[in-house]
């Protein structure tokens, strides 16, 4: 036997353990990666008996994140991400500020210096993108535009950080701190300057050289692989290309190993095998998923909480409340409905593998002190472990909200111009039409089709650019939430021939549904999903026409809208 097997004992005791706590977290009514977390506490250096290699550990977590990250970029192209560009820019970099404010103010409060105060609040002001594309996926919002958003936000968080961790040796003597021990941190004002400006090429580069190249390259090269008809040489191919471009990235472009996957996830989407890729690739990434979770507990030393709990509290409160109420204040200034401020507000209600790498550097140079790092580390756990909890408590909050609070339904954009349709609108809009709610790839296809047939239309969008966009293009559209009844009767549901759900979102379209049979009981509905099990349980409940999968739905939704419209004879 080799004596040099702490690689194996570590994924052995992780993933064992874990697998452990997660069905008894399961058992107990409780999200499993409570489970994980503890499982990590375990196994970690804060706790007595067995110690897995916490380095390694880290390395494995890492190339979870790399996994997670590209697929997320396999379902997440450019063109969503531009389309969220007006809020995610603006919302990222006001909400970072808000929230190393709130963060900062508890430091300066317990006696800490300016440095060690804003290094702090930094630390609490991102996001874990592994924590949020688990939830989103639990629940099908990746491809919504809740779920667009909150992950272009969390793209344009991670990009920051990028810049800051770059740009925070070269800050640390004038923060108070001290350069690392190599003595090449410190630039004066013009060296600062010049290496922002290097920064700052460098992810320029990058992006261009991921435009121009790897969206040319990466789609041929899995085309490539996938005609040798070799099922492990297209997985190896796709787990390659993810960690492959990832350290590449890192190492050109000094960006994150998660940027590059992401942005390599995104390139690869081009390919028409992209839907193969990331269901190859899923099992790998959920494995890595649970040791990133593991890593975070063995970070922990659970002393934090009887040594300093009105500290812990504080973070905690600052990390799931401060940051939730301020991006969910910034989403409803930028008039998105009231449940996508909801869904981005628990989105960010957690921090996680960014703070980490920061609380690490700034305790390198010497601005974070052990205190503050093992806070940071409690506020993850705790937000970590209560962010499920949030997100499925989103419906009924908001139900509670609308039900009770008259300010809370004005919230919904009734005030908003694009609330409501144009007295403009011609009446042949207005009776017997189709409703189309979503306009995402399948929903503009099948808008597509129904202008060029000439049949009348209104479509239902929560995403502002787009129903600014289709509002240019004398296209009624109205924003909103289509579960709302409000929405469903300025789109005029009541005398509307068909119900048209092309929205990925799916968990409203039974109370959608509902609202539209209740205000026309004579309308027939036409719905999606890429759930068998779900098809089925709604073949049972009379929810309507129903079409699986992406291309095929798309076709046959729009066929059989035509036939419903008297444009084509049913064969």
């Amino acid at each position: 036997m080799p004596h040099d097997i702490s690689l194996i004992t570590t994924i052995a005791a992780g993933l064992g353990l874990a697998m452990l706590l997660g069905f008894i977290a399961v058992r107990l009514r409780m999200p499993p990666l409570i489970g994980y977390l503890i499982a990590g506490i375990i196994v970690g250096p804060a706790t007595p008996g067995f110690i897995a290699d916490i380095h390694l550990t880290s390395q494995l977590a890492e190339i979870g994140v790399m996994l997670l990250m590209f697929g997320v970029g396999l379902h997440f192209s450019i063109d969503d991400l531009m389309a969220v560009k007006r809020i995610a820019i603006p919302g990222a970099i006001i909400q970072i500020v808000l929230a190393t404010i709130f963060g900062g103010a508890a430091g300066f409060w317990w006696g800490w210096s300016f440095g060690e105060s804003l290094v702090f609040g930094l630390a609490l002001s991102v996001a874990s993108t592994v924590v949020l594309l688990k939830a989103l996926e639990a629940r099908g919002l990746i491809d919504s535009i809740n779920g667009r958003i909150a992950v272009g936000w969390l793209v344009v968080e991670d990009l920051i950080l990028v810049l800051i961790l770059v740009l925070l040796p070269s800050f640390a003597t004038l923060l108070g701190g001290h350069p690392i021990a190599d003595g090449h941190n410190t630039e004066s004002s013009h060296g600062v300057l010049v290496t922002v400006l290097i920064t700052l090429g460098k992810v320029i580069a990058f992006v261009a050289f991921m435009l121009i190249v790897g969206k040319r390259l990466l789609p041929k090269l899995l085309w490539s692989v996938a005609g040798t008809g070799s099922r492990e040489l297209f997985s190896l191919c796709v787990v390659a290309t993810a960690v492959g471009v990832a350290y590449g990235s890192a190492m050109l472009f000094d960006v994150s190993f998660a940027l590059g996957a992401f942005f390599a996830g995104m390139m690869l989407r081009e390919s028409e095998f992209s839907h193969r890729a990331a269901d190859e690739s899923l099992p790998l990434r959920d494995a890595f998923a649970v040791l990133f979770f593991v890593s975070v507990g063995m970070l922990f030393d659970p002393r934090i909480l009887i040594e300093e709990p009105l500290k812990v509290i504080i973070v905690i409160f600052i990390i799931m409340f401060g940051k939730t109420l301020a991006a969910m204040a910034l989403v409803l200034a930028f008039r998105y409905p009231l449940n996508t401020a909801l869904t981005v507000g628990a989105s960010l209600a957690q921090i996680g593998e960014f703070s980490f790498i920061l609380a690490g550097l700034s305790m390198s140079l010497g601005l974070m002190n052990e205190t503050a790092h093992n806070l940071v580390l409690a506020g993850a756990i705790a937000s970590i472990a209560l962010n499920s909890t949030m997100f499925a408590a989103l419906e009924p909050l908001q139900k509670w909200i609308r039900t009770r609070s008259e300010f809370a339904r004005k919230l919904e954009l009734r005030s908003d111009p694009l609330a409501v349709l144009p007295m403009t609108v011609d009446e042949s809009f207005l009776a017997g039409q189709a409703v189309l709610v979503g306009y995402g790839r399948v929903g503009r296809r099948i808008a597509k089709t129904l202008s060029e047939n000439n049949i009348p239309f209104v479509v239902v969008e929560t995403n502002r650019d787009a129903v600014e966009q289709l509002r240019s293009k004398n296209i009624p559209a109205v924003i909103g939430d289509a579960s709302d009844p409000g929405v469903l009767i300025q789109a005029h549901i009541a005398r509307a021939g068909l119900l048209i759900a092309a929205t990925s979102n799916t968990f409203h379209v039974r109370k959608m549904i509902d609202i539209a049979r209740t205000l026309n009981p004579a309308i027939e509905t036409v719905v999606r999903t890429h759930n068998e099990e779900e098809a089925n349980l709604w073949k049972q409940e009379n929810i309507g026409k129903i079409f699986l999968s992406e291309q095929q739905l798309a076709d046959g939704m729009t066929e059989y809208v035509l036939e419903r419209m008297g444009r084509v004879e049913k064969h």
